[in-house]
């Protein structure tokens, strides 16, 4: 019964680090990407590799990872949130509605994205204001006072959630694909060939995981399918989110007028999928080492 008790909380600090790790190792290629995809006027002339370049000239190497910080804060309870409801809500559409196979996987997926979207939500407004901030030009001295400032600024609370509706319309395809994919990859695999593809878990031999290899690679093909599908929604979210420093912010009111405003002004590739390029290099490996940190520490913690 022990163990019962503690698997919530074991899998949420799975689903944590997972998150937090992932994100780690992208965080650089995150600032490019909110840089870019606003079009931020010290960096805007630039492309993903001369803004890599010129950021830690103009900002020193930790103007890489500037936001982290506020990255971390929501990240690890996004991750473990994420990851546990997936679980909770899999098991849930099994018994309640008596719906299996892909289509749950999906259903779950989506809605563990939502979930984990609108609790951490207002950090993840936070991060974005102070990951768009150039040295020099500060307006937000750090976390707290980001938060107060929209607070009392933007109208109280509802000031951060600000672009959550293109949040959520994108996130349900992504977070639904993302462990779609992934889920079903690992399912085929250890079908198909359990001797190549897969070993015996190390906290329950008679479950089969993936190899740590074919798992990245899973997770990687998961991540790029799942972002080519809802990159717009990520862009409208982020020029929504910045709304007060932007000049153009009285045109990007709600999501259809954003999607329309930064069409209009940009096109496709360069308005609608800009940062596209940066998204895949940074979200294969992130999401790539979320699922298999995640699947790590499910063996870790005697969640198999």
């Amino acid at each position: 019964a022990a163990r019962r008790d503690f698997y919530w909380l074991r899998s949420f600090i799975a689903g944590g680090v997972a998150g937090c790790c992932a994100k780690t190792t992208t965080a650089p290629l995150d600032r490019v990407k909110i840089l870019l995809q606003a079009h931020n006027h010290h960096y805007k002339h630039l492309g993903v590799f001369s803004t890599l370049c010129a950021v830690p000239k103009k900002e020193g190497y930790l103007g890489l990872y500037k936001g982290n910080g506020a990255m971390m804060i929501r990240i690890f309870p996004y991750g473990a949130i994420q990851f546990m409801a997936f679980d909770q809500y899999k098991k849930v559409i099994k018994k309640q509605l008596g719906i299996s196979g892909h289509v749950h996987r999906l259903m779950a997926g989506s809605m563990a994205g939502i979930t984990a979207v609108i609790c951490t939500y207002p950090l993840d407004m936070v991060r974005v204001r102070l990951a768009f901030q150039v040295k020099g030009e500060h307006k937000y001295m750090g976390i707290i006072h980001a938060f107060k400032m929209i607070y009392t600024k933007e109208g109280g609370f509802s000031g951060f959630y600000r672009g959550l509706m293109p949040t959520i319309v994108g996130m349900a395809p992504y977070a639904g694909f993302s462990f779609f994919t992934f889920g079903t990859l690992k399912s085929i695999g250890l079908a198909q060939a359990p001797n190549l593809l897969g070993r015996p878990s190390l906290d329950n031999p008679d479950v089969l995981v993936l190899k740590t290899h074919i798992n990245l690679l899973c997770g990687g093909i998961a991540g790029a399918i799942a972002q080519t599908i809802s990159y717009p929604l990520d862009v409208t979210r982020r020029r929504m989110q910045l709304g007060a420093v932007l000049p153009d912010s009285e045109k990007c009111l709600t999501m259809v007028q954003t999607l329309k405003y930064v069409y209009q002004q940009h096109g496709i590739r360069r308005g609608l999928y800009r940062g596209l390029s940066l998204n895949y290099i940074r979200c294969i490996p992130s999401q790539a080492v979320a699922f298999t940190t995640y699947e790590l520490m499910k063996q870790f913690l005697h969640l198999n």
